[in-house]
């Protein structure tokens, strides 16, 4: 009995030590003389973390460590609570009024912007850093051949022949509350002919072959050059504005204050072509997010200037 209690006790500590040394994968923290960087599974977001790494790292000895993956704007922000993570590469303005803040969106660019700079600030002790310059937002999208002949720039311009429009849309949109189908329909007055849910990832294809006649995409997906497709522009603002940015604790910037100036280099620095043309190097030509990021700022100098 005594050689069982003590084996009980052994294991018991032993699962102790496991538990408290237990994290999600690759989130165990950052080491003091480190700064963690977390971005999504996308390719934007992955090229965006490795710039705001290769950036740190050429300008400061503060060693980078990347925590990629991370499967949500819900899950990088808890990451960030936690401190797992330090700085957040890719903060989209209508995504966390909406979800971090629980605030309702704003139509205005800059007003989002501020609302997101001020509440992140008050609320959660971080820094949302100025807008790159580009913002990753739903678009109604269709071949340029088709914009021409039907003079299209609009999503207005879409009214007088919309009853026979075949829309291709993510499916989760067409059931989406505030800014999916029946907000696009409230807002706009007119309904498409008919909507075919489909995964976002083959939306492109089937504008550029005319399986679809408009589909909803993504503004800074490099598919949108890559078919020769036009964004159509959403003349009512029906849709939040999702600019984006990085996010840096305020704790970290406090521990390492060069950090500020080296990050505040990118803002204003990439446009929405520039950021298809990177995520088209990624998603079509199956190139590294790292090498990427890199080529991207040889090209700049690395913004010594700024």
């Amino acid at each position: 009995m005594l050689k069982i209690n003590r084996l009980l006790f052994l294991l018991t500590v032993s699962l102790s030590i496991l538990i408290s040394g237990c994290s999600l994968p690759g989130l165990s923290g950052p080491s003091k003389d480190t700064v963690a960087v977390g971005t999504l599974s996308t390719s934007e977001s992955q090229i965006m973390g490795n710039i705001v790494r290769l950036l740190i790292e050429h300008y400061s000895d503060v060693q980078v460590e990347m925590v990629n993956n991370l499967g949500s704007s819900i899950v990088q922000h808890k990451a960030m609570m936690n401190e797992d993570v330090d700085i957040t590469a890719t903060r989209y303005t209508g995504t966390d009024l909406a979800g971090a803040l629980g605030m309702e969106p704003v139509k205005d660019p800059e007003k989002a912007l501020e609302m997101v700079q001020r509440e992140f600030e008050k609320r959660f002790d971080q820094t949302w850093f100025d807008s790159y310059g580009f913002a990753n937002s739903y678009a109604f999208t269709v071949t340029r051949e088709m914009a021409e002949e039907e003079n299209l720039n609009t999503v207005s311009d879409l009214e007088p022949i919309v009853s026979g429009l075949k829309l291709g849309v993510d499916n989760a949109w067409l059931k989406r509350k505030g800014d999916g189908y029946e907000g696009f329909v409230n807002e706009y007055g007119f309904e498409f002919g008919k909507t075919y849910p489909m995964q976002i990832g083959l939306v492109y294809q089937a504008a550029a072959n005319g399986k679809m006649d408009v589909v909803l995409a993504y503004t800074t997906d490099g598919r949108i050059k890559a078919y020769d497709l036009k964004v159509l522009e959403d003349d009512k603002q029906f849709f939040p504005p999702y600019d984006t940015s990085l996010v840096a604790r305020n704790e970290v910037l406090r521990e390492h204050p060069e950090l500020r100036d080296i990050l505040q280099k990118l803002a204003g620095t990439i446009d929405t072509e520039k950021m298809q043309e990177m995520n088209y190097e990624a998603d079509g030509k199956m190139k590294e997010p790292s090498v990427i990021a890199k080529e991207f700022l040889e090209e700049n100098n690395y913004f010594e200037d700024k």
